[in-house]
């Protein structure tokens, strides 16, 4: 019996080296932008949890100058992905645009993995 695989979302040809979209383009998905903009903290758990990590992780953001939550995922999802650039780089953005740092994350999340499960196609 032939099985029938439906491509709802196509992923997007990134090279590798490359973020997919800017720091700063996050109007690129509004919707993830609102969210980011309007309830950062809420934002950051929910790509956390997308991740793969605990969900609360993000809120230990708060207990310091450089949040090191943000800075340490930008870098993992760098390395994961193959994408140029550095720890002095992951440390200012993270510290002076956390708030971008999560929407760039996000989007790259979506634009490098196909949907796993239905719901995630529903989504």
């Amino acid at each position: 019996m032939a099985s029938t695989t439906v491509v709802v979302k196509q992923p997007r040809n990134v090279s590798i080296g490359d973020w997919s979209s800017g720091l700063f383009h996050c109007t690129d998905d509004m919707k993830d932008c609102c969210f980011g903009c309007w309830c950062c903290p809420c934002h950051a758990c929910s790509v956390t949890r997308e991740f793969g990590e605990c969900l609360c992780l993000p809120l230990l953001d708060m207990c310091g100058i450089i949040p090191p939550v943000v800075m340490g995922m930008r870098f993992a999802l760098r390395q994961r992905h193959g994408i140029e650039g550095t720890m002095c780089r992951d440390c200012l953005a993270a510290t002076f645009c956390s708030p971008c740092v999560w929407c760039q994350i996000s989007r790259e999340l979506s634009n490098r993995t196909m949907p796993s499960s239905l719901a995630d196609l529903i989504r």
